[in-house]
């Protein structure tokens, strides 16, 4: 477990059972314990990654057109910047899943999750909110998340190996012609299998994976010295860089180091 407080916010990371490890990547708890009346703004990025969330309470976050966000729901690939709002104290749980878990756990083609919150009870039948609601400690809730979905692995039985490899030489950074090449398959066979495992084509699912790993070095550098790293991660140019950059954060690289407090990585909240 991992615990990091900022801004009165408090994170909680925890590794799942060992049998969910090739679905899930961890869990995490988020919450704010400040009383605010005014609205806070956060924005999910794009990371290849899609969850299953868990709100302590009705009507918490908001979405960019004011819509409440379901209490229990999933959220699938996403190919863009998000903007949720809240008011006041929150409590949410996230369940960070490999990004080939929706169509091993679910059984649906992930493309029809993608850019998409959708309310758990629409996907499945099974209770599980009132339980969550009844439990009384974060551990048991997650016990629950973890009953539910090791259930549901073993019901499916989908064999997503051959997705799950090509989704790891994509994160690598990997070229489309040398994993068709490595994989033995067509170009139109490589897009078919990583739609519906993934939710999104084989192109923009690199394109996310080498945005993110330019974020993580810009998260970590004192330089940020935007044209070295535009170059190190294969753009064009700087300007090419910055255009990506603003794609999936909406703004500019020096704006986001100046505006979002990543308590979790990838759901800034976002300062005025």
């Amino acid at each position: 477990m991992m615990t990091r407080k900022k801004h009165k916010m408090v994170y909680q990371e925890f590794r799942p059972i060992k049998v969910l490890e090739d679905y899930i990547q961890y869990f995490w708890v988020l919450e704010d314990h400040a009383d605010n009346s005014n609205k806070t703004f956060f924005r999910v990025i794009p990371d290849g990654v899609p969850a299953l969330i868990y709100q302590e309470g009705p009507s918490l976050f908001y979405d960019h057109r004011s819509l409440p966000l379901p209490q229990l729901y999933i959220y699938g690939q996403s190919s863009r910047y998000i903007e949720n709002s809240i008011t006041g104290y929150f409590r949410i749980i996230g369940v960070y899943l490999h990004p080939t878990a929706l169509k091993t756990i679910f059984n649906i083609d992930a493309f029809e999750l993608s850019n998409q919150n959708i309310p758990l009870s629409d996907i499945v039948s099974d209770n599980i909110l009132e339980r969550l609601l009844n439990a009384n400690t974060i551990g048991k809730k997650i016990a629950i998340l973890s009953d539910f979905l090791l259930k549901r692995i073993r019901s499916v039985k989908i064999n997503g190996e051959k997705a799950a490899f090509a989704t790891t030489l994509l994160q690598k950074g990997a070229s489309l012609k040398d994993i068709q090449s490595e994989m033995a398959l067509s170009e139109r066979s490589l897009e078919r299998l990583v739609k519906q495992y993934v939710g999104m084509s084989p192109k923009m699912f690199s394109r996310i994976a080498r945005f993110q790993s330019g974020l993580d070095i810009l998260r970590k550098s004192d330089s940020h010295n935007l044209t070295t790293l535009a170059y190190a991660k294969a753009y064009f140019d700087q300007s090419h860089y910055i255009r990506e950059f603003k794609e999936f954060t909406g703004t500019t690289p020096k704006i986001f180091l100046l505006r979002s407090d990543e308590t979790l990585a990838n759901f800034p909240k976002w300062n005025l």
